[in-house]
């Protein structure tokens, strides 16, 4: 058994030597994150919600608008008038500035306003949202294929196994001590290892040109993840109990958004049947092109107050109004719906890891079993005291422990990740 656990370590040094291009988590999530299309959509979004804030502010200024106005007739239109007017008018011109500040519009530029920062705050939930997304797929990528390499060198290390019990075979076929048919059972179990192994590389060469377009690391066949499965101590639970706060989650913040934003769009609509008032002042310049009457200059100020009645009465705004408050009734059953359900899938997430803990003891525990009857078998073999079936038996029962005992290391390191997303805690770890 000695010389197993060598040929074990020693196929581990060989898979070693040959990766030359090592990839630690770190890199990889930074990788992502800088070639994540996803985020670079959500920055592009948060953008445009900083834009539309602007212009939201910006109604808070005055409004300036200029008219232009130029008429010129084939034939007088005012003809002239002796001893006022001494020649006709076949051509007119108007021009004339405005400018209107708000003084109070129902409160809708203000509710404007804030809805345009609630947009730009969800916008960056939503930015920070694919941030934690993309590093929980390319953490659970990652870690994919440091099982898959693990599985690599428990096979190889199998096949190190198989091949001293054919050399043996051969030795004791030679003596006569063995019929050929054990021998037989010997190479057929190597060659389905082969296969086996073959399999298990091209789906790692998958995995890993999956890995290499989701980060947007060049794809190289030598690439290996820098971590390995450590097999030697038990994984610890994040935690003495699962962690149901929600306030750092992203989802459970989208829905405080969404009842705020129901909120503020009912004040919006309440806007519609208050008064408005705004002042401003306006200058106009008239006269004509040829100079057949005098221009004239007439600044004014001028006032506007207008007074919805019907609206909010008996008429559509009222009706709005109350199509909002069952807006707003929705947004809060959703935000108690969707809380409870975070909340389970927080709980479900937590369980999956203890289930995990549980899974590895019992895979270790197999493991050493399995490690403990190979042993035995082989002895018996050597002493002639068990067939050749009973030791490929032993063989086929190790490896499966082993690849069952790497899975199970592999796959709490997913759910970790998955519960520290769920947590919100995705980018602490």
């Amino acid at each position: 058994m000695k010389t197993f656990f060598l040929s074990l370590i020693s196929m581990g040094l060989a898979y070693t030597a040959t990766a030359q291009h090592v990839v630690s988590l770190e890199q990889s999530r930074q990788a992502a994150l800088a070639y994540s299309t996803a985020i670079k959509n959500g920055q592009l979004k948060v953008s445009s919600a900083d834009f539309g804030l602007a212009a939201a502010k910006s109604s808070y200024l005055p409004s300036v608008s200029g008219t232009g106005l130029g008429l010129y007739g084939f034939k007088d239109f005012v003809p002239a008038i002796p001893g006022i007017l001494n020649k006709g008018i076949d051509n007119f011109y108007l021009l004339g500035v405005t400018a209107m500040q708000p003084l109070y519009a129902g409160g809708k530029i203000e509710t404007g306003v804030q809805l345009a920062v609630l947009q730009q705050e969800t916008s960056k939930i939503l930015a920070r949202q694919s941030v934690d997304s993309v590093v929980l797929l390319t953490t659970q990528k990652y870690w994919n294929l440091v099982n898959l390499q693990e599985q690599e060198k428990t096979l190889a290390a199998n096949e190190v196994l198989l091949n001293n019990v054919l050399k043996m075979q051969k030795d004791m076929l030679a003596s006569g001590l063995i019929a050929r048919n054990d021998l037989l059972k010997v190479k057929v179990q190597l060659s389905q290892l082969m296969v086996n192994r073959s399999k298990l590389q091209n789906g790692r060469r998958l995995a890993l040109f999956d890995f290499s377009i989701y980060t947007g690391m060049p794809y190289d066949s030598l690439m290996v993840m820098q971590d390995t499965l450590d097999k030697a101590n038990e994984p610890i639970l994040p935690g003495l109990s699962p962690d149901t706060t929600l306030s750092a989650t992203t989802n459970y913040q989208l829905l405080l958004k969404q009842v705020q934003g129901e909120r503020l769009q009912t004040k919006l609509s309440k806007g519609d049947y208050l008064p408005s008032l705004s002042v401003g002042l306006s200058a106009s310049q008239a006269g004509s092109f040829n100079k057949a009457i005098g221009s004239s200059f007439a600044p004014a100020a001028l006032a506007t107050l207008s007074i919805p009645i019907s609206d909010g009465l008996w008429g559509r705004t009222k009706q709005k109004i109350k199509q909002r408050k069952i807006s707003e009734q929705i947004a809060q059953n959703n935000l108690r719906d969707g809380s409870n359900q975070l909340q389970v899938g927080i709980l479900k997430y937590w369980y999956d890891l203890k289930d995990q803990l549980t899974q590895i003891r019992y895979a270790k525990e197999n493991l050493l079993q399995a490690t403990e009857n190979l042993k035995v078998n082989q002895d018996n073999y050597k002493a002639g005291l068990s067939t050749a079936t009973d030791i490929l038996d032993a063989q086929a029962a190790y490896q499966q422990a082993a690849v069952t005992l790497n899975t199970a290391y592999a796959d709490f390191q997913v759910k970790e990740a998955a519960y520290a997303y769920a947590t919100g805690k995705i980018n602490s770890k």
